[in-house]
């Protein structure tokens, strides 16, 4: 709702109350009585306006109206209360009464300009607009604004930007004026420029909400997403339930990888939406849940995004993609076909529509989109070693090595290409090739504790049995709990002669191998005992769950089912003395969570 002032800056001019009785008595044959009734009446309607009481300003000027309709005076006054009050479409019935009743008064043009913008007819306020500037007539902000809205609607960019530098140069302290004009300089993308206005605006007028969103989204559209988390934060708290205040939020924190913080405000702007959300908008929500983590989240917001017109290729792929990552490559594939019949073509399209099949085991459409990439994107990394990947899932590891030898060749600091080669190598015996790999694995991920472990085993078996042991040992200090990894450290370390270190080692990896398999045998038996409580076979349940507790005695979830089986058998003692092995065992905490697997 636009302010009060506004609208009413002209009135007391216009209504002085003796020239409203002049006017009256000049153009109408009206009884003495309604004259004086509707003297009052706008007399308290300007008061009440002026107090900011739109509702009861309306109430009097319409009485006025309809006590003298052919002055129009009365009509102008309640077009501006309804403009005011966010009935533009009434506002402008009034109003054009009013016009035609005085077409050279220059504040009712003014007036019916902006109410044609509120309406969107932007092409019957341009001359308004104009008719008002040209009387000398100065517009307030939101009049200035309204006239700029109505330029860029009609083609004329240029003009508008031009009217909104003029009015900024001439009220350099207004916040509406500097964000109107950061937001025209937007849509050009100088954003640059759009961002130090709005910047501007929100130092002049910081409860202006508009010019936090807008000033934080410059800045995510200029990378500084940091920056941009403050006036955003600012616009979601003041407008909690704004869809746009929680998406723009969301964008900026996911942005900063604080992917638990993004999805809560992503989730509240996904609550918000409805059927008036801009489609750019819901797009914009589904690409930055599926970017935080939430694939399965974004598919239904990019499928209502999609549905409601003909989408461009990029929306269509993200949607593919998410299907993807949440395991319905089947439903990605004619996504992706779509997206390629739009266009454009390109080595990403081919190489993510690969990956597809590769999800799907069709390894045959897997290779040919991957080398129609490659056609496209001759020096590609990922695609030489997607390609080499669909290869060597065929056992065609003649095609399969020189596509990831290219791929590590065109991007040296891709530690796949070379984790892979180095597999392969191990697999034909080609020990020290495999160990040349590794070990470049273990330099671009030095916690990567497989790529330790393989290089360890290669090591062992070229005979660098210092090279393996360091490696092995590296290997354990990263994945501590494989008992195959002290096994085999235990091998190195009898060749050398330390049996006590080799025994040592034995004993852990013993101690892993028999830990391993308790909780092998516990998440069976815990498993078994819950479908059998919840069918309720309650004497089938407790076997399966002693012998959980047994296999191990580390897990509280067994000790609560059953006591839970006991109560339902009416063994209390029991059922108290599980409960108590429980608690002793989550250190007193009793919650759903605690203890489970």
């Amino acid at each position: 709702m636009r302010s009060a002032a506004v609208h009413f800056r002209w009135l007391l001019a216009l209504f002085l109350v003796q020239q409203f009785v002049c006017l009256a008595q000049t153009r109408l044959q009206a009884s003495a009585a309604d004259v004086t009734a509707a003297r009052m009446a706008m007399t308290t309607g300007m008061a009440a306006a002026n107090a900011g009481n739109l509702a009861e300003a309306k109430r009097q000027f319409t009485r006025a109206v309809n006590l003298t309709p052919d002055v129009a005076e009365g009509h102008a006054a309640l077009g501006s209360v309804l403009l005011a009050l966010g009935e533009p479409s009434n506002a402008a019935k009034e109003l054009e009464i009013a016009h035609k009743l005085a077409p050279t008064d220059p504040a009712i043009v003014l007036n019916l300009a902006s109410a044609d913008v509120s309406l969107s007819r932007y092409a019957d306020a341009i001359p308004l607009f104009r008719t008002a500037a040209a009387s000398n007539l100065s517009f307030t902000s939101q009049e200035t604004i309204a006239f700029a809205t109505a330029q860029s609607a009609t083609g004329d960019s240029t003009g508008a930007e031009r009217t909104l530098r003029s009015a900024v140069e001439a009220a350099a302290d207004s916040a509406e004026l500097h964000d109107a004009f950061g937001v025209m300089l937007a849509k050009r993308d100088a954003m640059e420029e759009a961002e130090s206005e709005f910047r501007k605006a929100a130092a002049l007028n910081p409860s202006l909400v508009q010019a936090q969103s807008h000033w934080g989204v410059a800045l995510l559209a200029l990378n500084r997403a940091q920056e941009a988390e403050v006036p955003l934060r600012n616009a979601a708290l003041a407008e909690p339930q704004s869809f746009n205040a929680q998406l723009q939020l969301g964008r900026a924190l996911s942005s900063l990888h604080r992917d638990t913080e993004a999805l809560a405000a992503l989730h509240k702007a996904a609550q918000l939406r409805d059927s008036r959300t801009p489609i750019d908008a819901l797009y914009a929500l589904a690409l930055a849940l599926q970017a935080s983590g939430d694939a399965a989240g974004a598919l239904p917001i990019f499928d209502a995004a999609i549905a409601t017109g003909t989408p461009p290729s990029a929306w269509l792929v993200n949607d593919a993609l998410a299907r993807v990552q949440t395991g319905d490559a089947k439903g990605a594939l004619p996504l992706y076909a779509q997206a390629l019949a739009i266009g454009p073509d390109s080595a990403t399209l081919r190489e993510d529509y690969g990956v597809a099949f590769l999800q799907q085991s069709d390894l045959d459409h897997a290779i040919e989109q991957f080398q129609r990439g490659l056609a496209l994107a001759p020096n590609y990394p990922s695609l030489h070693y997607d390609l080499g990947l669909a290869f060597k899932l065929k056992d065609d590891l003649k095609s399969a090595v020189p596509e990831f030898q290219r791929a590590a060749e065109l991007e040296p600091d891709l530690p796949d290409p070379a984790y892979t080669l180095g597999v392969i190598y191990m697999q034909q015996g080609q020990f020290a090739e495999a160990a040349t790999q590794f070990k470049h694995v273990t330099v671009l991920q030095p916690n990567n504790g497989d790529a330790w472990a393989l290089l360890g085993s290669v090591l062992k078996d070229g005979g660098d049995v210092e090279g393996a042991t360091d490696a092995l040992k590296r290997a354990i200090a990263l994945k501590p709990d494989q008992p195959n990894l002290h096994i085999q450290l235990a091998a190195l370390e009898l060749q050398n002669g330390d049996r006590e270190a080799a025994a040592a080692d034995r004993k852990i990896a013993a101690d892993l191998s028999r830990t391993a398999i308790g909780r092998q045998r516990a998440d069976f038996a815990l498993k078994s005992g819950r479908s059998l409580l919840a069918e309720g076979k309650l004497d089938e349940a407790i076997v399966q769950l002693l012998v959980a507790t047994q296999a191990d005695p580390a897990l509280a979830e067994p000790h609560r089912l059953l006591a839970d089986a006991y109560a339902r058998q009416g063994k209390l003692a029991e059922a108290a003395l599980e409960r108590k092995h429980a608690n002793a065992i989550d250190g007193g905490k009793t919650g759903p969570e605690s203890g489970g697997r």
